[in-house]
C-alpha cells in the first residue's frame, strides 16, 4: 500500500476556517492523471492541486489542479495560491530567494513570495495579460438564471474577461443584491455556455465598513462548483474589468468574496496595463496521509 501525504491550506484566509480550503498534494510526480482526478472527487472540494516536477525551462514547480467533478484548471488561482503558501510556511523553498516561475499547462509565469519578520507569508503571483473577450448589454436572463428581477442589475454590460479563465462579470447594484443571488444551475450552464464563460462572478462596486473595492460571488456549473468561497481566476478578471472603466485606485483592487458562505476571503489584485498580479496569503490547517 502506498502512502502519500497531503496537506489543507486555507486559501485567502487571515483566520483558520475562512478562506477557500485547497486541498494540496506535494510529491505526485508517481501519480497518474487518472488517479490525480479520483482524489480530487475523494476530497470533493472546488480544487486539489498536485505538486509534480516541471516539464517546461525555468519552471521551479509543476501545478495540476482538478476540480472534483474531474475537470483539470488551468489559471492562477486559488489553486495555485494554496501550493505556494505551503511551499513558503513549511520552508521547502530557498529562504534567500524571493521570486519563482510556476508551470500551470504550457503557461510558466512569475511568483513572488514576501516573508516577514513576523507572521505569515504573502505571496504574488502573475496572471495572463487580459482579454476582454464578449460583452453583452442584454443580461437580464442572467439576472434570471440567478434568482433576480432585472432591477438588480447595475448600469453596466456583462463582460466576458479572461486572465487564465474565461469568466463572465455581471455588475449588480448593492450587496444586498449580490447576497441574494440564488442560481439555477441548469440554466445558467446553458447562459454561460452561450457567451463563451466558464463561471459567472456576481459582483458590486458599493462601499461597506470592510473597505473592499467590491464584493463578489462565483458561480461555475460549468465545473460542477455551485459556489467558491474565492476564486483568483474571478478576481484578477474584474480587477482588469474596473482598471478598464477608471475604477481602480492606484491600479489596485481588493476584493471580498466568500461573506455569503461563511468563509470571508480577501483577494488583492493590482493592474498595470496588461499586467495583473493577484496577492494574497492563507495558511495550513491540517495534514494527514492517502494510503492508495
Amino acid at each position: 500500500m502506498a502512502e502519500l501525504r497531503f496537506f489543507w491550506v486555507d486559501v485567502f484566509a487571515e483566520t483558520p476556517l475562512t478562506g477557500n480550503p485547497l486541498a494540496l498534494v506535494p510529491g505526485a510526480d508517481g501519480l497518474s492523471e487518472r488517479e490525480m482526478r479520483a482524489i480530487a472527487q475523494e476530497f470533493n472540494q472546488s480544487e486539489t492541486t498536485f505538486l509534480v516536477a516541471p516539464s517546461a525551462e525555468g519552471a521551479d514547480h509543476r501545478l495540476r489542479s482538478f476540480t472534483a467533478a474531474g475537470v483539470e484548471v488551468l489559471g492562477a488561482g486559488h489553486n495555485a495560491m494554496g501550493a505556494w503558501i505551503w511551499l513558503a510556511d513549511t520552508g521547502v523553498l530557498p529562504s534567500d530567494r524571493h521570486e519563482f516561475a510556476q508551470q500551470i499547462g504550457d503557461d510558466v509565469l512569475p511568483v513572488w513570495i514576501a516573508r516577514p519578520e513576523a507572521g505569515r507569508s504573502r505571496v504574488t503571483m502573475r496572471q495572463a495579460a487580459p482579454r476582454f473577450l464578449h460583452s453583452t448589454t442584454e443580461p437580464t436572463g442572467f439576472a434570471e438564471a440567478l434568482g433576480l428581477t432585472p432591477a438588480a442589475l447595475a448600469d453596466r454590460s456583462a463582460e466576458v474577461v479572461w486572465t487564465g479563465a474565461e469568466h463572465l462579470m455581471l455588475g449588480l447594484r448593492t450587496r444586498a443584491d449580490v447576497d441574494a443571488a440564488a442560481p439555477e444551475p441548469a440554466r445558467l450552464r446553458v447562459l454561460l455556455a452561450g457567451v463563451g464563460a466558464e463561471g459567472c462572478y456576481v459582483f458590486t462596486t458599493e462601499g461597506g465598513p470592510d473597505g473592499a473595492d467590491a464584493y463578489a460571488r462565483f458561480f461555475n456549473p460549468t465545473v460542477g462548483i455551485v459556489e467558491d468561497p474565492a476564486t483568483g481566476t474571478a478576481a484578477g478578471p474584474l480587477a482588469a474589468l474596473l482598471a478598464l472603466d477608471g475604477e481602480a485606485r492606484g491600479g489596485s483592487i481588493r476584493i471580498l468574496q466568500g461573506h455569503a458562505m461563511g468563509r470571508p476571503s480577501i483577494l488583492d489584485v493590482a493592474v498595470d496595463g496588461d499586467r495583473v498580479d493577484l496577492s494574497g496569503s492563507g495558511l495550513v490547517v491540517a495534514d494527514g496521509v492517502l494510503r492508495l
